[in-house]
């Protein structure tokens, strides 16, 4: 009998601690640990370490010389590769961090968005064989980020997601995100602050990243300040321009932005919806990531009228026709925010590619919405290849002063 009882005694102490235990394992798969960029870090490969002469010499043949004093650090630089969201799995994308050497005071951090690219081999990841200019920041005492997004580097299987908005705003959030949680883990330290810098695409790109970080506290990222040029935010007002227009500078940007809305919407129409013959059955091979912009406007007309299936050119100024590309453009412009943070939104006033109006039009309405700290710095007969410079002239004054 006493044997009976002390094997049941410990058959209840048994049950008692395995009843204890599945209570302490539920209460923990319920809470979450906090992100804090762990799970968004993939690798950092050290790619090179550039003295700051070599970057002065690559900057004066860039056509970035008047930076050269502004250069004063040695730079390591470093493939990044990070998870962002596409079609709600993660998967893995790249871009460049570069890291400034023996600055006196721990630097801030800086994201900087490049331009429409159509080459694979353009990606910023592919530094030194690829060159943006804003690697310059790095070696100006900025902690830079350079992503490649979506499409690019180690993800150029899929059709970069050309001017979705948030598509556009994760590749940059996760990659900052990312970064943050590999610098602390390298004791790599950063002060506070945190700029936001990009043209062109980059431009826009600046802008979604922008509204994502200040629209969405998850995120646990404040921004210092941010500089935009020449993005095309406004997307319905640049429809509207490219309807009623009988020239058209770039029509690669054309090309690429319809292929990249009926593949990354899975809209499944045929080219021919949308181009004339010959442009329809060229625009794949055009687009195919081996050719420059130069290349792909050779390859199309200047003339949207020729460029585009005539029902298709008559449905883009008819209020009725093409309301399905007509929402994603609208859905993917900027029509219902305003930035917090400081902002500079930059535009060249003869810019034949992204029209000037998009960047007057959005800064009048965030100025009409209240906004107090936007401010527009016109670029006086600058056009789309050729204020980039300008712009970084004035912003990277701009940021020095808020860099403190």
């Amino acid at each position: 009998m006493k044997k009976y009882t002390k094997i049941a005694s410990w058959w209840l102490l048994l049950q008692v601690l395995v009843l204890f235990g599945c209570e302490s394992d539920d209460s923990g798969d319920k809470v979450d640990p906090k992100p804090d960029g762990s799970e968004l870090f993939v690798s950092a490969e050290v790619k090179s370490t550039v003295p700051k002469i070599v970057l002065q010499g690559l900057a004066a043949t860039s056509g970035y010389g008047q930076f050269a004093q502004l250069i004063k650090y040695d730079v390591a630089f470093y493939r990044f590769t990070y998870k962002t969201t596409y079609r709600d799995n993660l998967i893995n994308v790249s871009g460049l961090l570069a890291i400034p050497q023996n600055t006196p005071t721990p630097p801030a951090l800086l994201s900087a968005q490049h331009g429409t690219m159509f080459k694979d081999t353009d990606a910023p990841s592919n530094f030194p064989a690829s060159f943006t200019g804003f690697e310059l920041f790095a070696a100006a005492g900025y902690v830079t980020l350079i992503p490649d997004f979506i499409g690019y580097g180690i993800s150029k299987e899929i059709f970069h997601p050309y001017y979705d908005q948030k598509l556009s705003a994760l590749s940059v959030v996760d990659m900052l995100k990312a970064a943050k949680y590999y610098l602390k883990n390298q004791n790599i330290a950063t002060n506070n602050n945190l700029f936001l810098v990009g043209y062109s695409e980059g431009g826009y790109v600046t802008m979604a990243a922008q509204k994502e970080i200040e629209t969405n506290p998850d995120h646990d990222l404040t921004i210092t300040a941010a500089a935009a040029g020449a993005g095309g935010y406004d997307l319905t007002g640049m429809l509207s321009g490219i309807a009623s227009t009988t020239t058209y500078a770039n029509p690669a940007f054309l090309a690429f932005i319809i292929q990249a809305y009926n593949t990354t919407y899975d809209w499944k129409r045929p080219l021919t919806d949308f181009f004339q013959e010959p442009y329809a059955a060229n625009i794949p091979a055009l687009l195919d990531g081996t050719k420059d912009i130069d290349a792909i406007n050779q390859g199309l007309t200047t003339s949207p009228a020729a460029l585009f299936n005539p029902t298709f050119y008559t449905n883009l100024a008819n209020p009725a026709g093409e309301t399905v590309l007509k929402k994603a453009l609208t859905d993917n412009s900027f029509l219902d925010w305003v930035p917090k943070s400081p902002t500079r939104l930059y535009h060249g006033t003869a810019d034949e590619s992204v029209f000037y109006q998009t960047s007057e039009s959005t800064f009048n309405r965030f100025k009409n919405a209240g906004a107090t700290n936007v401010e527009f710095i016109p670029i006086p007969g600058g056009m789309h290849r050729t204020s980039i410079a300008p712009m970084m002239a004035d912003a990277l004054p701009w940021i020095e002063s808020l860099n403190k």
